[in-house]
């Protein structure tokens, strides 16, 4: 059973930046696609990044794309996003997810193994 645990949430102001990591107890993490989501008070888990075993592979959420950056150092089993310009409507809490799958996705169902999440909390 692989483990995932977030770090790097908190508090910014709009316009600045955070880093979250997640880092991935196990094997074979360079095998696994990589997800990052976030949920809302109120609103359904969304889909922010995601990144597969080819690290040149990344897919991002219309409302993320050109800020938001994920990377991967499969040396240390961790999976990173870089968010900048960060906007109040960013707040949420982050999940990273890994995926076994083939496939490239974006929903949340085919991510079998989820972190805890870190809150985000963007003011204006």
């Amino acid at each position: 059973q692989v483990q995932l645990v977030e770090s790097g949430g908190g508090l910014a102001q709009a316009g600045g930046s955070l880093r979250l990591s997640c880092a991935a107890s196990g094997r074979a993490f360079s095998s696994y696609l990589m997800g990052w989501f976030r949920q809302a008070p109120g609103k359904e888990r969304e889909f922010v990044s995601a990144i597969s075993r080819n690290p040149s592979n990344t897919g991002y959420a219309d409302s993320v794309k050109g800020r938001f950056t994920i990377s991967r150092d499969n040396a240390k089993n961790t999976v990173y996003l870089q968010m900048n310009s960060l906007k109040p409507e960013d707040t949420a809490v982050y999940f990273c997810a890994l995926s076994t799958g083939y496939s490239f996705s974006r929903r949340p169902q085919d991510f079998g193994s989820w972190g805890q999440g870190t809150q985000v909390t963007v003011s204006s």
